[in-house]
């Protein structure tokens, strides 16, 4: 009777988490392809099923969002306060650095090629009146209005006034933040609790408490992946303007083949000569980078990028929380690297200008060090104008590109997430505290199970193989 049972439970056992991210996608897919057949209405607003799309897939990332902020102070916050050795903690974030570094010239040498080879701003018949202001552009001093917290937290806040006829109507607002500055604040923090000694034990008691609340409550939101993959996959093909590809095709088509060898090439290189393998790289990573892809925001997507770090590839939790939030407002392969390259090429091409070696040297200079500093405005359209503004190519030509950025950022977003999740594994393979064992058994079965968090509650402090690195906080 009791094998009859048990039989039965696992017969109606719901799929696994990577299956159910697979049928969301397939679905968003279809329900995309139905609501684009339908049409708009006749006052050429979206059809239902388009509005309900997008109110699901945008409601799911600005879910994930809004455990940013909190997740990512308490967790460095947390860390910090574990850290034994200050030495030790400022070689993991010089590795970090290095490798960002690394991979992304890589990446900018890869889009250079392409853009030699595919001359995408020769072959397009996209016309000149595209051409127009970008409304946003990038300078060398954004990384110091970036870094310094105009707040505790980083917050800003945005106001709109409502007009009709000239008349105010309404007041909207939105809530934003910057990542990097709540890092910085959390930095600071975490370091004061130190100096401060005993004192501080009751506030870092709190913290590890909110820590494992935030936690739970990610989790809680993460297990809505399926349902948020389906609403932004299916709004992205409803919504896109795919017949806009037609003029650009070459330059989408160079864009998406030098994302492709990043991720099949220069990835899978970085991984083998650190001794990790490839197939169980891409199995841990896949839930942030399929996130990355349908979502098209990396800091969206950081809540599942720090857990995939920590929980399927092995990385210490003390470590990710640093580098992963890190990662995801500098370290941008696809928007900061392989984009810029191809577009500054293209439309020096589309204008008939000449580019010399020291042009190619300055796009590869803007390239690895530019993200970092427009760290503060983070996006494609930003990195795009502080290369074309060095360069001295004339700015109109990001309008050029503007009408097919969406479907070109899901495959930079995703990129951008994969390489956000490669460096701390790669840093922490290399200084002797990744947990091996962990990333030798991330699967595509089920990559998500809670039982892994409760697990990691009581887990031991990571000691390097040089010498001791982080303890890992508690977890939920």
């Amino acid at each position: 009777m009791s094998t009859t049972t048990s039989t039965s439970r696992r017969r109606l056992r719901a799929p696994s988490f990577t299956v159910q991210i697979i049928l969301g996608l397939v679905f968003g897919v279809l329900l995309g392809w139905w609501a684009l057949s339908i049409g708009q209405t006749p006052e050429g607003e979206p059809n239902g099923l388009t509005v309900a799309l997008d109110t699901v897939g945008s409601t799911f990332v600005s879910l994930l969002r809004a455990t940013v902020p909190p997740l990512v102070f308490t967790a460095i916050v947390a860390s910090i306060a574990n850290l034994r050795g200050v030495a030790n903690a400022a070689r993991l974030a010089g590795q970090t650095l290095v490798w960002f570094a690394i991979t992304a010239a890589a990446s900018v040498a890869i889009g250079i090629g392409l853009g030699l080879v595919m001359q995408p701003g020769i072959n397009t018949s996209v016309g000149a009146d595209a051409a127009g202001d970008p409304g946003r552009t990038g300078s060398w001093l954004d990384f110091l209005s970036g870094l310094v917290p105009a707040n505790f937290l980083g917050l800003q806040t945005n106001v709109s006034l409502q007009r009709d006829a000239g008349e105010i109507t309404g007041v909207g607002g939105s809530l934003s933040f910057n990542v990097l500055q709540i890092l910085v604040m959390a930095l600071v923090v975490g370091i004061a609790a130190l100096k401060v000694g005993q004192k501080a034990e009751p506030f870092l008691s709190v913290n590890r408490s909110l820590l494992a609340i935030i936690q739970k409550v990610l989790w809680w939101i993460i297990r809505l992946a399926p349902l948020g993959t389906l609403g932004l996959i299916g709004r992205a093909v409803a919504t896109y303007g795919w017949d806009s590809l037609t003029p650009l095709g070459t330059f989408a088509g160079a864009v998406y083949i030098g994302l492709a060898l990043v991720l099949v090439v220069v990835y899978p290189v970085v991984l083998k000569a650190n001794g990790l393998s490839i197939s169980r790289f891409f199995r841990g990573a896949w839930p942030a980078i399929q996130l990355g892809f349908v979502s098209r925001s990396s800091i969206g997507t950081l809540p599942v990028t720090e857990r995939v770090v920590e929980r399927n590839l092995g990385v210490p939790p003390a470590y990710a929380s640093f580098a992963v939030p890190l990662g995801a407002t500098t370290k941008m392969d696809g928007c900061a690297s392989i984009y810029p390259a191809l577009a500054a090429i293209f439309v020096a091409q589309f204008f008939g200008l000449e580019l010399g070696v020291t042009d190619y040297l300055l796009i590869a200079f803007v390239s690895v060090v530019g993200s970092a500093a427009t760290a503060g405005l983070t996006g494609a359209v930003v990195m795009l104008t502080l290369t074309l503004s060095t360069l001295g190519l004339p700015l109109e030509g990001v309008g050029l590109l503007l009408a097919i950025d969406p479907i070109l950022d899901m495959g930079r977003t995703a990129t951008n997430v994969a390489g956000q999740a490669l460096v701390p594994t790669i840093v922490a393979k290399r200084e002797g505290i990744l947990d091996v064992e962990k990333y030798n058994s991330a699967n595509a079965t089920d990559l998500f199970t809670e039982d892994d968090a409760e697990a990691a509650a009581d887990a031991p402090e990571v000691v390097s193989g040089r010498q001791e690195a982080a303890a890992v906080p508690a977890r939920s």
